[in-house]
Order: C-alpha cells, then structure tokens, then sequence
C-alpha cells in the first residue's frame, strides 16, 4: 500500500533543527531541541497530549510566534529561498509571502457582518487583488468545500461544519503551498468531523500542497495523513515518527477496515509511551 499523493507535488519541504520554545512569563518549555524533516507535498498529522507543545510548533513553523533557539527551513518548489535574522541567529528560514503560507484555527474566525463570499475573498481583498478576480477565486473555493450555494449567507445563518468549510475555503483561496490546521474539526460532531476529514484529504491529493494537521484524534490523523508524529508530555520529544500503511484513496468505510484499527494501534500506544495516557 502507499500513501503518496499520485499528483505532482505543489508544496514546501521544512527542516527543523534544534527549535525551542521558552516562555519565559511562565518559565514553561513547551519544545526542547526538536528535530523535524517534512517533505514537499507531505500530509503530516501530530498528535499528542493537551499542553505538550504541538499548537506552539504549529505557530512557529507559521511565524505566528518565534523559537528561542533552532533553525527553520523552507524550501519552495522553486530554487529561490529566503532568509532572514531572528532570535535564532542567522540561518534561520520563516515562511515570506513568496511562500503562500495558510492557517485554520480551532474555531472559525468569521467576521459576523461580511457575508459568506466576501469573507472567503477577504485575504486577496487585504493583498490588494482586483474585486473581480478575489470573487472569482473565492467562488471556487467555495465550490471546491461544497458551499457554492451559501456564497450571500452570513456566518449566523450557518451550521459549526459549515463555518468550517468556509475557513478551509479562505485558507485555500489563496492557493497555499503550506497549510496548517490546528485541531479546526475538533468542536464538530462526529459525522460532520469525518466528512471535512474525507474532503480535507481529497482537496490535498488534488492540490498536492504541504499539509501539517494537529490533532488529539487518533482516528482523524490515521484517515487523513500519510505519516504521523506522536509527541510526549511537555516539553515535547517525538515517540513515533511513523509512515501510515493505509492506501492513498481512502473513504469512510477504511475506518471498519482491520488494517485502519492495527494503524490507530500503534499511535495510540505511541501515545501511552509518551505518557499521555
């Protein structure tokens, strides 16, 4: 069986070495001296306990926050590379706008009073972009997440999966080469849950972008990724660096499938290992 995305990859490779992060109002580590290699077009899941460090290393890999020591690479899929200083010294690489970096939180972010279309569009409306063009693209994210009927709507008139859909949307708007997703499926009831995590993955394989997904479901990072990393209690350290042997096509029936149960297997004793359980 194989998990590599049968289209050409669009995506960033990321390396990081040594990245920490040091709160120092709280005196918490939240990630000590971590290694990570993740390839171009990569789904990667990482799951681990409440508290252990994922949400902080998703917020560095985005530059929404800065590690204390390490370095970060990002490599487009061109040769071009850009660098900067930071609190890591020279060397250290951060996500630029040459590299279409996009983030979906855990609740939606909806501005209220702008309507379904124009909250999709919003991220090229703030680049700058033609109003015809931003509500051209917005209108086929919106049809790529199944809500091109819910273009004039308001964020009040929809359901939780459906706002949802339109983050994911606003976040592909874009057209990402780098999408982080941290727990955003996580307040959904579970039908709802697993239909975004069917349509998550098939946007993935289609775009072939790189793709990092926090979670704390087990059975939600097995579906979607094609490798898994399980964290240990804080500070975090990688338990399991595993490849997931599941096929690349994947539906709701592989959940029942024997071979689905022996992969969620082996994460979840990762995460007893890890001492999350």
């Amino acid at each position: 069986m194989t998990t590599v995305a049968s289209q050409p990859q669009a995506g960033v490779s990321l390396e990081l070495r040594g990245i920490a992060r040091r709160f120092e109002s709280t005196g918490v580590v939240a990630i000590e001296s971590l290694d990570l290699d993740v390839p171009a077009g990569q789904f990667l899941a990482i799951i681990g306990p409440s508290g252990c460090g994922k949400s902080t290393l998703l917020r560095v890999i985005a530059g929404l926050d800065r590690a204390n020591a390490g370095e970060l690479r990002i490599q487009q899929p061109t040769p071009q590379r850009t660098s900067e200083a930071g609190p890591s010294g020279p060397g250290y690489y951060a996500p630029t706008p040459r590299v279409r970096t996009a983030y979906v939180f855990q609740d939606a972010h909806l501005l209220p009073w702008r309507t379904v279309l124009k909250n999709v569009s919003l991220p090229l409306e703030l680049a700058g972009a033609a109003r015809a063009d931003r509500e051209r693209a917005a209108r086929d994210a919106l049809n790529q997440v199944g809500l091109s009927d819910a273009i004039e709507r308001y964020p009040a008139q929809l359901s939780g999966g459906m706002r949802m859909r339109v983050s994911l949307a606003r976040a592909l708007v874009t057209d990402p080469k780098l999408l982080l997703l941290d727990e955003p499926f996580a307040a959904l009831d579970e039908i709802t849950r697993q239909q975004l995590d069917d349509q998550l993955r098939r946007l993935w394989r289609e775009r072939g972008m790189t793709v990092i997904f926090v979670t704390h479901s087990i059975g939600e990072a097995t579906f979607l990724a094609d490798r898994a990393i399980v964290f240990s209690r804080r500070p975090a350290r990688i338990v399991l660096d595993h490849m997931l042997d599941l096929p690349a096509e994947r539906t709701m029936a592989l959940r029942a499938d024997p071979a689905f149960a022996r992969q969620t297997g082996l994460l979840f004793q990762a995460l007893q290992r890890g001492g999350a359980c």
